[in-house]
């Protein structure tokens, strides 16, 4: 049994604080990528992984230190002599285990590179869509009847707890809420994990929103010929417009567009992504 607390070098009475920070200083000389790949520093730094992941759980490194405590004073076993067959069966033993924490640490990273790549195409679609609705100016929604409506509401409404459960769960991620001033004194090892607070993951959804609309007003207006088989069809329509409606102006017309589709949008393209990624 492998002692982890010699294997990162911290004590047995060590907080999670400096078991955390013994961690990344020798997370970042034994990383692969730093070693160039070398599969030596790969299992060295599944090793460490798996060391962090025990120790910085209560329960699991009391189990672990119960299992420490018995080993340390547990009686003559075959399995510590020096014969053949109980090297053999060590050697045996000791790489089946590695084996599954390699398969533990890459499946960990799997699924972290899954998680990214949903959060990038939800974000990126939703901007997007809201980028080619705000460029084209579509104004559907006045030539829908009431059954095209229900469905765009319907769909609408879907997209929109699709949308905020997803922005939950990447929040919950990547996000965290920072202390107040006077608790924010912390030492570097006490860093969170995760990468961006709150507010700036607001700001981003604000000001990305706001930069699509800008950006697909901007060049919608320098390239309206190129979209004017669209502006014809909409002129061809206006007479089965209300009169009341074309009081307003394009761009108050353009509003609900640019409140329903994106959603819809982030909706259908995390489906595909989703589907895509099972038949993978």
């Amino acid at each position: 049994m492998i002692d982890y607390y010699k294997l990162l070098g911290v004590k047995r009475s060590s907080s999670s604080a400096e078991i955390k920070s013994a961690y990344r200083k020798l997370a970042r000389l034994r990383h692969p990528d730093v070693n160039e790949g070398s599969a030596k520093a790969a299992r060295e730094f599944a090793q460490l992984s798996k060391a962090y992941h025990v120790l910085i759980d209560p329960q699991e490194r009391a189990f672990y230190d119960q299992r420490l405590t018995a080993q340390t004073n547990r009686s003559y076993s075959i399995l510590s002599s020096d014969n053949p067959h109980a090297q053999r069966a060590r050697n045996l033993a000791v790489q089946a285990r590695w084996d599954r924490v390699v398969d533990e640490v890459l499946e960990r990273d799997r699924r972290e590179n899954t998680e990214r790549q949903r959060a990038v195409f939800t974000t990126v679609s939703l901007f997007l869509s809201t980028f080619f609705v705000a460029m084209i100016k579509p104004h559907l929604w006045e030539f829908f009847d009431y059954a095209g409506r229900a469905i765009v509401i319907t769909l609408f409404v879907i997209g929109m707890w699709h949308l905020a459960i997803r922005l939950r769960e990447y929040f919950e991620h990547y996000t965290y809420a920072p202390k107040p001033i006077q608790a924010s004194i912390m030492r570097d090892d006490e860093k969170p994990e995760q990468p961006f607070t709150r507010s700036f993951a607001y700001m981003f959804l604000i000001l990305g929103y706001a930069v699509s609309i800008g950006l697909g007003l901007f060049i919608g207006w320098h390239t309206q010929d190129y979209f004017s088989p669209v502006n014809m069809l909409v002129r061809y329509q206006v007479a089965a417009v209300p009169s009341h409606v074309l009081m307003y102006s394009p761009m108050v017309l353009l509003i609900p567009d640019l409140i329903l589709y994106p959603p819809i949008a982030v909706l259908i393209v995390d489906s595909m992504h989703a589907l895509a990624s099972r038949m993978d």
